[in-house]
Parts: C-alpha cells; structure tokens; sequence
C-alpha cells in the first residue's frame, strides 16, 4: 500500500472514532437531562409521560398523607394556580413542610399522580430553586408558563 493511502486510511478511520465518541457522550448527555415543570405546565400536559422531570412548587395545606405502616407519603405540590398529587417512598428531608417550598423529581403516570424518586426541601428560610420561584411569581401573575424550564445536565 502506497503512503498516501495509509495516511487517508488513518484519518478516515480517527474521523470514524471521533465520530462514534462523539455520538455517545450526546447521547448520555441527552438521556441525563431533567427539566423543570410547574404544576400549571403539567396539568397542561407539556411534561413528558415516560420520561423523568422535576416538578417543584409549594407544599400544599393539608395535605401530606402518611402511610401508618410504610415509608410512603403523598402530598400536593401546588404552584398556586394548579396542583399535583405526588407519591413518594423513603425519607424525606427534614425541612419538608407544608407550605414550604419543594422540588419532585420522578415520573408522571397515566393515572396523573407524580411518582418521585428524589423530593428536595429548601434549605435555607430564604431559597428556593429559581425555577420553583419563577413558576410561583408567574403563577401569581396569572401567566401560564410554557415549555421547560431549565435542564441539569
């Protein structure tokens, strides 16, 4: 074989394997991507059904309900103009309280309940994630907000 054509046979091939790496970490980049929904954006079904997503907002009044003989709960998130019901199974943080901010992180079944993986509670008296903010003061407003906001990579 002739130089020339080792020379082009190694860049074809180095161009090839760029490109399968490449593929891969956007792949895992993009299977790893959780965006944020409010409840209003959920109740209007922009969140994905088979996909997971936070949802975060306020824990509604009244409305945590613990299983006597398990680690399961369930509660509302509200955003307060819509709201969605969440289960959950585990511990939660110590700062989780009604009326106080939380954000779900976890799936949306068919039958409309949040099914959480992760719930994270404020902490500090005056946080709370920019998105759950956003979505709060925008709802207060009266605007509907669309699409996601925000993604962790």
């Amino acid at each position: 074989m002739k130089p020339r054509t080792k020379r082009a046979l190694a860049i074809g091939g180095g161009v090839a394997t760029l490109g399968i790496v490449v593929a891969l970490v956007l792949n895992a980049f993009q299977s790893n991507l959780v965006f944020f929904f409010s409840p209003t954006q959920v109740a209007a079904k922009e969140a994905p059904i088979d996909r997971s997503f936070r949802v975060g907002g306020l824990v509604e009044e009244g409305s945590v309900q613990r299983d006597p003989n398990g680690l399961t709960i369930r509660f509302v998130v509200t955003d307060l103009a819509r709201t969605v019901p969440v289960t959950y199974t585990g511990l939660l943080p110590d700062l989780f309280k009604e009326g106080k901010g939380v954000v779900a992180q976890g799936k949306l079944g068919a039958d409309g309940v949040f099914r959480a993986e992760q719930v994270l509670a404020k902490h500090d008296e005056n946080y709370m994630p920019p998105e759950a903010a956003d979505a709060l003061a925008k709802a207060r407003q009266g605007e509907l907000p669309s699409g996601p906001t925000g993604a962790k990579p």
